[in-house]
């Protein structure tokens, strides 16, 4: 398993937290915001590895403000890291599964981009952007054998919702039908699902884990 994100410090102590537990974990130093740098730090890694038949895309940022008053940077960036580097990291990977004739490709959404959320324009666009990305992707790789899907989450127990104050998270308790926020294990279990040969004949799909939030 590789890890990548900007903060090398942070994903040595996941990694070898996976090591203790008797896995093999790698580390790559990636900023996603670097659109130029992505590239060659993808391609040492695979020097390194060799192949990456399994690709999570994960990044996500906010910048919130009303869109009246959002600043075109922060829409940007946004963009850049929610939506772009997925563009850019499944291009470069999906070269090698293409060869290899099996892979998968599962990007994170999330249920504001099916329900829009207001101070987040350019979150809930570039999660949005990865829901037809995934489509995309999966009719043009699906006779290769690759699978591209999205999941979706709700609100999940992470650092982002961490800072909420008590009275927004009681607000959204209210628009969750199973009256609590999601845990990172409950998207674990989609993504590992997604990534096995179980879910072969599952692509273009995107899948919400979000508490009966969203039905769409």
């Amino acid at each position: 398993m590789v890890l990548a994100a900007r903060q090398a410090e942070k994903l040595e102590e996941v990694a070898a937290e996976l090591r203790a537990a008797g896995g093999e974990a790698s580390v790559c130093a990636l900023d996603l915001a670097n659109t130029a740098g992505i590239e060659p730090a993808l391609k040492e890694l695979l020097a390194q590895v060799g192949q990456v038949d399994v690709l999570v895309n994960n990044a996500g940022i906010t910048k919130d403000m009303l869109a009246m008053r959002m600043k075109l940077e922060d829409w940007d960036e946004v963009l850049r890291v929610n939506l772009t580097s997925a563009f850019q990291v499944s291009q470069v990977l999906m070269q090698s599964m293409i060869k290899k004739r099996w892979g998968r490709i599962i990007n994170i959404s999330s249920v504001v981009a099916q329900t829009g959320n207001a101070g987040q324009a350019n979150y809930v666009a570039s999660k949005a952007g990865l829901i037809g990305l995934t489509k995309t992707l999966a009719l043009e790789l699906a006779s290769r054998n690759i699978t591209v899907n999205a999941v979706a989450p709700g609100f999940i127990e992470t650092d982002m919702t961490a800072v909420l104050n008590e009275q927004i998270r009681e607000r959204l308790l209210g628009l969750i039908p199973a009256k609590r926020f999601g845990t990172a294990e409950d998207i674990a279990g989609v993504v590992t699902f997604l990534a096995s040969d179980a879910a072969s004949y599952i692509t273009g799909q995107t899948i919400g884990v979000n508490g009966g939030m969203a039905m769409p």
